[in-house]
């Protein structure tokens, strides 16, 4: 019986993960500049956190966590984490964290899970990178995450998107939206998707946040929530836009940007990308300033977001960015006798240790087969030994884009090929 990767779960191989390499190379060096720390959450979190934290009315709540029963007595419900801002939250008061910093700067890189309908850019195990910020509630602190996420887009090679901001105001000030919103969704409800149908009562933000173009369409004229604002959340949303605009970050405002989460409040934000149709989100987040009092905290004030790389690196293809192709062997050595491959073994291991990238034969071919496999793999140089090198204790070494070869005493190998090392 052959076995393959179940449904919306896929293989990367290396000769994609040099692009992934590449891109999270970019987002690692990005966030040293930004001074954030990388925090490595578990894979499993109890299913009432995500539960608390991102809402129970939520359809990754509701229709799209993974959850299973452990072994305990009696049996605790376990979800694979679906996103993870509420483990970073859960993180930050299990280890109290406040106590030791007056402001908390996380980003993190790894997979998370959702029962979605597979597409292109969405599976089922995605890969999310993530920045949070806790204990401020100054706007800017908007400013720098936007910042980060404006940022890493441009250092991808990214020039087609959009960054979309709005401000959900102060829990009160929702609330009062969200009935005025539900009178008008009542009006409308024959218009309406059936999920949005559905959702109209318990969760009508989420109408504004739906993908299908009937519900666009219904909700072209839907009341703003920011027109229900009051002066502290106008002034705080007025002061984001002047701080990204001091930063040279161009936005747009969307009145009816409503994020799919729960948790948020005051900023929320998305940069939309031009390349991938409807599915074209590329980063969403915003402030949420309740869940760490949520899941079991003092109250502290928070902002972050998410980003699918998945989603990204199919960006990136669609723009031609990406790491420059290159030869990543600097040298294959041709070994052509068994004395000779004894040589290269500890060969290769001095040249490794000076950072070469090197390469021999582990299928005792013959020399024209190993010549083929260091052309066919872009080696830079090729090492020949045999019985006359190994009695002269010189190598015949050829660089394979100009087809010169010459003899290198064994003890200049790594100064011939490698000069710079």
């Amino acid at each position: 019986m052959s076995y393959k990767s179940l449904k919306g779960f896929r293989d990367l191989l290396p000769e994609e993960t040099g692009k992934w390499l590449w891109m999270e190379r970019i987002i690692r060096d990005l966030m040293r500049r930004y001074c954030f720390g990388e925090l490595r959450l578990p894979f499993v979190e109890s299913t009432e956190l995500f539960a608390r934290g991102i809402g129970e009315g939520t359809d990754i709540v509701g229709k799209e966590m993974y959850t299973f029963l452990d072994r305990s007595d009696p049996p605790l419900s376990i979800a694979l984490r679906p996103e993870m801002t509420a483990g970073a939250a859960r993180a930050y008061v299990q280890h109290s964290i406040a106590q030791q910093q007056p402001i908390t700067k996380w980003y993190y890189v790894g997979p998370a899970f959702r029962y979605e309908q597979p597409q292109a850019g969405r599976y089922r195990q995605f890969y999310q990178f993530g920045v949070e910020l806790i204990n401020s509630d100054r706007p800017e602190a908007e400013a720098e995450v936007i910042g980060i996420g404006n940022d890493l887009l441009s250092e991808l090679g990214l020039s087609n998107y959009t960054l979309l901001i709005n401000s959900l105001g102060m829990p009160s000030e929702r609330a009062e939206f969200r009935e005025g919103l539900i009178d008008f969704l009542r009006q409308r409800s024959d218009r309406l998707s059936e999920d949005s149908r559905r959702r109209m009562e318990e969760n009508p933000l989420r109408v504004l946040d739906s993908k299908e173009e009937s519900d666009i369409q219904a909700t072209q004229d839907a009341p703003s929530i920011l027109d229900f604002l009051g002066d502290e959340s106008r002034e705080h949303f007025k002061r984001v836009q002047e701080l990204l605009g001091a930063a040279k970050v161009k936005y747009e405002i969307a009145p009816h940007l409503v994020r799919g989460l729960d948790y948020y409040t005051r900023t929320v934000f998305e940069f939309v990308g031009g390349d991938l149709g409807a599915q074209n989100t590329l980063i969403g987040g915003g402030r949420y300033d309740n869940l760490i009092e949520e899941v079991g905290g003092k109250p502290a004030p928070a902002i972050g977001f998410g980003c699918g790389l998945d989603r990204l690196i199919l960006s990136i293809e669609a723009a031609g960015s990406g790491p420059t192709t290159e030869p990543s062997i600097d040298a294959y050595i041709v070994a052509l006798d068994d004395q000779a491959r004894r040589w290269a073994v500890g060969a290769a291991t001095l040249l490794r240790c000076s950072g070469a990238n090197i390469e021999f034969d582990l299928l005792g071919r013959s020399m024209k087969a190993q010549m083929r496999e260091a052309n066919r793999k872009g080696a830079r140089n090729a090492i020949i030994v045999g019985a006359n090198e190994l009695a002269e204790n010189i190598a015949q070494v050829k660089n394979m884009a100009t087809n010169q070869q010459q003899g290198v005493p064994f003890e200049g190998l790594q100064e011939y090929i490698f000069p710079e090392r």
